[in-house]
């Protein structure tokens, strides 16, 4: 990466994509300054003092750096067999390896929705390794015999916390789950996520099973609230969902099976649905050959053929949707066509606002990240293109991608 030598960046020659009008300026300017937004314009730019670098980008389009809300850093394998050899500080290596792919698809900022830690969150602040800025949750809560429950039946040992890399911890009980979120939140989790149904990747449970109580949905919502942070939920079936939207829970990830209570808590409360869509697509084509069980194929099928349908129900009426990937092991590869998908439904205006403006919010970081406003971090994209009519755009980087910034450092 090359940065400018006291910080300072112009951006010249350019069309800016506002996310929160949609639009595309005339050409226009964009300065940077020690790693923010200082200032915006049209027509023709300032001219640049000593030490400022010029990036001339003759009409590309430029727009804020997306944001995947639901990624999975640590989960670079399918094979559980081959996950169960990997060290803490080889899955680290591996997870911030496929960061720094991540950020060259364009995703300045990405949500850890499972497994990444404060470490892997400071190593990429600090530059050790290039990647996305990292928002993470620490180890989803699981019930025993839960989505995070990952033991064979035929295991009959006492589950522990899950100190070893891995994406869940178990927690049974109100008190139990008091003790673990506190204890996320003292390693420096932004947020906090429980498993409330079954799910594709685990083997023993259903996805219309329903998990945690209401009391323990409610404690965890009490301390995120006291910790000025908030819960969100893996869940499909309206079983989960609605019951953890009733408990006061801010986001709810997947939301396959979703009804019209669903769509209506969704909307009375101003939560965030995060759709997953490609996942499904990708873990149905080549799921086996990455080692993924045979258990897991009648539950893929069932949400995905539920989820586009559930999507365009929850975009009619208004509801907060948020970019999501999560994709596992090789997959990873997919993250953009998540966008391909979705345009099936939604407006590439809206598809692009849920990679930033909304998605920024789900994160509370409006303002901070997902806009050109003055102030924001300089987290853009320099494309080639307009992804507003074209939003393809944005999922051909090999071809369309010219330049990423992150914290106004052009990589």
């Amino acid at each position: 990466m090359t940065a400018p030598t006291d910080g300072r960046l112009l951006i010249t020659g350019a069309h800016l994509l506002h996310p929160e009008q949609g639009e595309l300026t005339d050409t226009s300017w964009l300065e940077v300054a020690d790693g923010r937004i200082a200032a915006i314009g049209t027509g023709r730019a300032p001219a640049a003092g000593d030490g400022v670098r010029v990036l001339d980008v003759a009409g590309a389009t430029v727009l804020p750096g997306l944001i995947d809300a639901h990624v999975h850093i640590l989960i670079t394998s399918l094979d559980p067999v081959e996950r169960a050899s990997h060290t803490p500080g080889y899955a680290t290596v591996r997870a911030l390896k496929e960061a720094g792919r991540m950020l060259r698809r364009g995703f300045t900022t990405v949500r850890d929705v499972g497994g990444a830690d404060h470490g892997m969150a400071r190593a990429l602040a600090e530059g050790l390794m290039p990647g996305p800025r990292l928002v993470h949750g620490g180890k989803a809560l699981s019930q025993t015999g839960g989505h995070g429950d990952m033991r064979p039946l035929s295991d009959d040992s006492t589950p522990c916390c899950g100190h070893e890399p891995g994406f869940s911890r178990i927690a049974d009980g109100v008190d139990a789950v008091r003790t673990a979120a506190r204890d996320e939140f003292r390693k420096g989790a932004r947020h906090l996520k429980m498993l409330l149904s079954g799910g594709v990747a685990s083997p023993h449970d259903e996805v219309s099973a329903v998990q945690y109580s209401d009391e323990e949905v409610r404690a965890a919502v009490t301390e995120a609230d006291n910790h000025n942070s908030y819960v969100t939920v893996h869940a499909y079936h309206p079983r989960g969902v609605n019951r953890a939207l009733r408990a006061g829970v801010r986001c709810v990830e997947h939301g396959n099976l979703l009804d019209d209570e669903t769509i209506q808590l969704l909307l009375d409360n101003d939560a965030f649905l995060v759709p997953t869509l490609i996942t499904y697509e990708k873990l149905a084509e080549a799921g086996r050959q990455h080692g993924l069980g045979e258990a897991s194929f009648r539950k893929i099928d069932d949400v995905r053929e539920a989820g586009l349908g559930a999507l365009e129900k929850a975009h009619k009426a208004g509801v907060n949707l948020v970019y999501g990937s999560d994709l596992l092991g090789p997959m990873h590869s997919h993250q953009l066509d998540e966008f391909t998908l979705r345009a099936q439904v939604q407006p590439n205006a809206d598809l692009i606002r849920s990679a930033t403006t909304t998605a920024a919010r789900l994160l509370r970081m409006e303002g901070q990240i997902g806009t050109l406003a003055a102030g924001a971090h300089a987290d853009l994209l320099v494309v080639d293109g307009n992804p507003l009519e074209d939003i393809s755009v944005l999922t051909k980087p090999r071809e369309c991608l010219e330049h990423v910034i992150k914290g106004g450092t052009v990589l």
